[in-house]
């Protein structure tokens, strides 16, 4: 039997994801001191991104690994990994954001390619079984139609013995009404849905010059026994499977306090703990 979600064509949906993330990535590249901040790259060539240092305990030491950074953005997780001694490809979507990402390790002088192309054909724009690790980093997963999809991308692009590692916003952070101030409600489907979310907003995570116009975006929810199942029917084996009481952002605004030790925010007060707000997942191809 054919499920529902197979007969939706989520083009028109990622079309519009992307008019908004060539949008966002002109703006979160800018050079101005808003945005990512970009200037601290260029002028400090050991500067990491919050969140890959603050991966680095689970990561590992990556020198001389051949990786590809999928969902890659304007490349400063990318640039990051480089500097830890890695071999990096960024892919993403979004021309602009791969114009972006090349600009900005041009002018820091790191070595890094990157690719522009939908991460649900990055296996056809990259070479298969060629890569020790594959790195998927916070804000990824939501934009993905499958995530069946997606892990067997991940499948094809690792040599075998290649890992996974992944840390993503929490289901249940992406199931919650983040404009309520008073409580914690869960409003929206924790499970992968047939249909997106349909969002309206101008404004994006970082602060920014001017208001976004490209303002509608989709997004699909993936539960986390979704995303380790689909990891295992790909062929993965699950190393680890960790949640972590924070965020890079503040993403329940009115009820967490920003961590500054290492960037993120937590909830507090009466919410303290009441929730995970991210998780990291490891997976390895079999040899």
């Amino acid at each position: 039997m054919v499920s529902a979600r197979e007969h939706i064509d989520p083009t028109p949906f990622v079309e519009a994801n992307r008019a908004n993330w060539d949008e966002r990535a002109e703006l979160h590249a800018a050079r101005d001191g808003s945005g990512y901040g970009i200037e601290r790259f260029v002028d400090d060539h050991e500067a990491l991104s919050d969140v890959v240092r603050f991966d680095l305990p689970l990561l590992g030491d990556i020198r001389g690994k051949r990786a590809v950074h999928l969902q890659c953005h304007i490349g400063t997780d990318t640039l990051s990994l480089a500097r830890l001694g890695a071999h990096v490809t960024g892919l993403d979507f979004s021309e602009t954001a791969i114009a972006e990402a090349r600009r900005l390790v041009a002018e820091a002088g790191d070595a890094v390619d990157f690719v522009r192309s939908d991460v649900r054909d990055a296996a056809s724009v990259l070479q298969p079984a060629s890569f020790d690790l594959v790195y998927t980093g916070i804000g990824a997963l939501c934009w993905l139609p499958r995530v069946d999809e997606w892990a067997r991308v991940v499948a094809a692009l690792l040599a075998p013995g290649g890992s996974l590692f992944i840390r993503e916003g929490h289901p249940i952070l992406w199931s919650v009404n983040e404009t309520l101030e008073d409580d914690i409600h869960l409003r929206f489907s924790y499970f992968e849905p047939a249909e997106p979310l349909e969002w309206d907003d101008d404004s994006t995570y970082v602060p920014t010059t001017r208001p976004l116009t490209a303002t509608k975006t989709y997004e699909w929810n993936h539960a986390l026994g979704e995303i380790v199942t689909a990891l295992l029917d790909a062929g993965l084996r699950i190393d680890a499977l960790v949640e972590h009481d924070s965020v890079p952002w503040e993403a329940l605004p009115g009820r967490m306090t920003h961590r500054a030790t290492d960037g993120e925010w937590v909830l507090t007060g009466r919410f303290a703990g009441v929730m995970p707000l991210t998780y990291t997942i490891r997976a390895t191809k079999p040899a």
